[in-house]
């Protein structure tokens, strides 16, 4: 596997073009989803689960109720890294 690297600003706004439902707050990889229940959004964390393993790569996620939020931040580089771009353009694929 290429050691990941924190991408620079600039390649994060262009990157970002990719997946325009995502913002980045506070540094991270940013999206909310909502659906039509619990068991809708936990089975949308399952699949998403089961990319992030495969990936080995995990996100921080938060999870009430029908709404899940994501937020993707690669630690051992310290900022968003292009495996945050593939996870996200992944959650997007399982999200429809």
């Amino acid at each position: 596997m290429a050691r990941r690297r924190r991408l620079t600003d600039e390649e994060v706004q262009t990157s970002l073009g990719e997946v325009p439902e995502w913002t980045v707050v506070d540094g991270r990889l940013h999206r909310e989803f909502t659906f039509g229940s619990f068991v809708e959004a936990f089975g949308f964390m399952t699949s998403v689960a089961l990319l992030a393993e495969s990936a080995n790569h995990h996100p921080d996620w938060c999870n009430v109720y029908n709404r899940v939020v994501i937020d993707l931040y690669t630690h051992d580089v310290g900022g968003i890294s292009a495996a945050d771009f593939a996870l996200a353009l992944a959650v997007d694929g399982v999200a429809g």
